[in-house]
């Protein structure tokens, strides 16, 4: 049954192509909206993780706040509290945070 109906169509002409069209349209603007700024953000992360340094306000993708003291190529050491360390993997580090100013009250 699909033989016949595959043997019935007409041949190839280049309105045929031209219907493909939409399809690569479709594909383009997948490309621009989703796939491109995914790989922007990978590449920005991986710059901010390349840049940080001791004394930087970080927090992690787990929302854990400290301050870096410690950087190998791999590992970031971060204080969380008076004496408490924890050693993280760079992948770890979410973001950069602005450093607590204290402002005195009025």
């Amino acid at each position: 049954m699909f033989a016949s109906l595959l043997l019935q169509t007409a041949p190839a002409t280049t309105s045929s192509l031209l219907s493909y069209l939409p399809i690569v349209g479709m594909v383009i603007v997948m490309y621009f909206f989703m796939i491109r700024p995914q790989q922007k953000r990978s590449a920005d992360a991986k710059k901010f993780r390349a840049a940080l340094g001791k004394g930087s306000n970080v927090v992690t993708i787990g929302g854990l706040h400290g301050k870096v003291v410690d950087l190998n190529e791999e590992t970031v050491t971060v204080e969380v509290d008076k004496g408490v360390r924890l050693r993280f993997d760079r992948s770890a580090i979410a973001r950069e945070v602005a450093s607590k100013t204290t402002t005195p009250a009025a």
